[in-house]
């Protein structure tokens, strides 16, 4: 599986943090941060718009970091990615994106 492909099976190569962070777009870092605001009513600010992927070594958003309780669960479980896991068709948890995002799934499951 692809580096890029997140331990939730999101592509971090199409993520507009991502995309700001690899070619240094003020702009794209000032948009995705009020949007990312807005969808969760949380302070997000362009500083806090960096992220090198969420399976990669280097920056994180605090979001991915910290927050994202599919990351945690992968870390927590030792798996390289939620496809590798024998509860993933049963997981509320990356249920949650999958449901919404069938091309996750399908990164997950290979």
């Amino acid at each position: 599986m692809r580096d890029m492909i997140g331990y939730c099976g999101l592509d971090c190569e199409t993520c507009d943090a991502y995309l700001a962070t690899i070619h240094d777009d003020q702009a794209l870092r000032e948009k995705t941060a009020k949007l990312w605001a807005e969808l969760n009513s949380a302070p997000i600010l362009p500083e806090h718009i960096n992220c090198e992927g969420c399976r990669v070594n280097g920056a994180k958003t605090v979001y991915c970091e910290s927050i994202c309780s599919v990351r945690q669960c992968a870390l927590k479980r030792g798996v390289s990615t939620c496809g590798d896991c024998p509860d993933l068709e049963e997981c509320q948890t990356v249920g949650a994106i999958t449901s919404n995002n069938p091309d996750a799934l399908k990164n997950l499951r290979g």
